[in-house]
């Protein structure tokens, strides 16, 4: 009996002993902390890159978020558990840097400084494979040419900024440009949170229009002016004589070109971005042209197509398309400063297939092509009020046009909405022709202009100012006819009645950040055509809209309203 009960005490020791060991081995292990343990270098220029070490951090970069001093994040280059390589943001401020991941934040005891990038000035021919990085920025002086097939890589967050024509190293005078020739390419891949920036060399509160020349491209698609024709704005090279329609130039995303565009003399400018022959695998999105000082876009022949296009306060014309281009656009807005105009008139759209004074080259063109590109979903806003014919205050000369379209041009224009403009359409075609003319065109149905809104346009104190107008052996009854035709669900919306679209209050803001989205019950979210050359090219969304937006604004987040006023340092 005595050794039952040594028995059962031993079990029952046993027990407790296993017990306790099970509860020992179960006791909960302190959970992983995250922590920040270095951060190198603690002074590093905006857009520049900086290692943070420490611990249990996310694996992949989507997983991490970083902050610099406050509420500026940073985009997140590589990503391990005990390292992260980090992009500052161009918002940064100097403070501490702070990691989050899942629901754990870690806040670094070092403290960010911002650091004043190198800058590197820029001259001559760029003929190998160059990359331009976030940490400097770049000066260029006279022209920059890119050549001998070389690739011109841009990281996101680049600064590029054009010199005065006084620090050209040539002695020449030649307005600062980048300029990519045929066979070359740029890639310039920037981000909606790290624009790549082309700006004026001056300081903030000083830049204006014309600073600098541009940025040009020179491609080797299609284009119908003889090989010898020099480009405009006495940019280096001739035309040439190229057939390479899908021909690959690089990237434009998420690029801002500030301040450029410059008459060397009368017609022979520079523009913001000049694209002459540039085929159509080249990729153009996401790119807006700020206070340039001729055309922010001009196209010289070449297929190359793009979508997202902002125009800011331009001098002359927003859209202009020459010798052949025949190309296509989806989503552009422009937004003009009313007191600012060119002293040839200044237009949204200004379309010729040659210039004045050039050989002329009939519809068929003999085998080369016409202008014939293709835009859809255009917002143009120029007078907020009672459009004026009179010469613009801070230029030289009147606004003229929504839309002239001229010298045989087969351009179409779907989709699109343009108010507060002296005319709204002026269908050009010249008094004596050998050729086709563009009012041929528009009959013949080459030229394709449906779904379009005219609002606010023509002047009520002018016999000439109106919203429909011929011009040259155009009638004005000619030009309404082609435009009212009903199967292309056209309008014009009288002043008086410009506000039954429901326009947003902000689109004509110069002040602040405008904002284009109409509102809600607007008639311009519904009313899209999907006909003629339109209908079946899966290049261009299948939208509602009429106009550049419907209910997302693409502009927010890369667009910059007030250049003038920013320190790119």
């Amino acid at each position: 009996m005595q050794s039952l009960k040594n028995w059962q005490y031993s079990l029952l020791l046993l027990l407790t002993l296993s017990v306790a060991f099970v509860a020992c081995n179960n006791d909960d292990e302190p959970a992983p902390v995250l922590s920040i343990t270095n951060v190198s270098p603690t002074t590093a220029p905006l857009n520049g890159t900086l290692t943070i070490t420490g611990t249990e951090f996310g694996a992949t970069p989507e997983s991490n978020t970083v902050t610099f001093g406050g509420n500026a994040v940073a985009t997140v280059l590589t990503a391990s558990p005990t390292q992260l390589v980090v992009r500052v943001p161009a918002t940064a401020q100097n403070g501490a840097v702070t990691v989050k991941t899942g629901t754990q934040t870690a806040t670094s005891t070092q403290q960010y400084q911002i650091g004043a990038r190198e800058v590197v000035p820029v001259s001559g021919s760029i003929t190998a494979n160059t990359t331009w990085s976030a940490d400097k920025i770049y000066v260029l002086r006279g022209y920059v040419l890119v050549d001998n097939n070389a690739v011109l890589t841009i990281q996101p967050g680049t600064i590029i900024k054009g010199a005065a024509r006084s620090e050209d190293p040539s002695g020449g005078q030649r307005a600062a440009s980048l300029i990519i020739r045929p066979g070359a390419k740029i890639e310039a891949r920037g981000t909606a949170q790290a624009p790549i920036v082309f700006t004026s060399n001056q300081p903030a509160g000083q830049r204006a229009r014309g600073d600098w020349g541009g940025l040009i491209i020179h491609g080797k698609a299609p284009h119908n002016r003889e090989a010898a024709r020099n480009l405009e704005g006495d940019l280096p090279g001739p035309m040439g004589t190229f057939n390479e329609p899908t021909d690959n130039s690089g990237t434009l995303q998420y690029v801002r070109i500030e301040f450029p565009g410059i008459a060397i003399t009368a017609n022979n400018e520079i523009n913001g971005l000049t694209l002459y022959g540039v085929g159509s695998g080249t990729t153009i999105n996401y790119i807006q042209v700020s206070y340039g000082g001729d055309d922010a876009y001009e196209w010289f022949g070449g297929s190359v197509n793009a979508k997202y296009l902002v125009a800011y306060r331009t001098f002359d014309d927003d859209w202009d398309t020459d010798w052949g281009f025949t190309g296509k656009v989806q989503y552009a807005v422009s937004l003009r400063d009313p007191n600012v105009a060119d002293v040839s008139g200044s237009n949204g759209f200004e379309s010729d297939n040659f210039n004045n004074g050039f050989v002329q080259t009939p519809a068929a063109n003999a085998g080369l092509p016409q202008t014939a590109p293709v835009f859809a979903n255009v917002s143009n806003f120029a007078f907020s009020g009672a459009p004026s014919t009179a010469n613009a205050p801070g230029g030289s000369g009147p606004y003229q046009s929504a839309m002239h379209l001229r010298r045989n041009t087969a351009i179409s224009i779907f989709n699109s909405l343009f108010v507060g403009y002296p005319e709204g359409l002026r269908l050009d075609s010249e008094t004596s022709v050998t050729y086709a003319s563009t009012l041929d065109n528009a009959t013949a149905e080459r030229m394709q202009l449906r779904g379009i809104v005219l609002a606010n346009t023509g002047v009520t104190s002018s016999s000439t100012a109106i919203p429909l107008r011929g011009f040259g052996s155009v009638t004005n009854a000619q030009a309404q006819a082609f435009f009212n035709t009903a199967a292309f669900s056209n309008q014009v919306v009288a002043s008086a009645d410009i506000a039954t679209l429901l326009l947003n209050t902000q689109s004509f803001n110069l002040t602040g950040t405008p904002n284009f989205l109409p509102q809600a019950g607007s008639p311009l979210l519904t009313g899209g055509v999907r006909t003629g050359k339109l209908a079946s090219d899966t290049f261009f969304d299948n939208v509602t809209f009429r106009g550049a937006f419907g209910t997302t604004d693409w502009t927010l987040g890369w667009c910059n309203w007030d250049p003038i006023n920013t320190p790119y340092n």
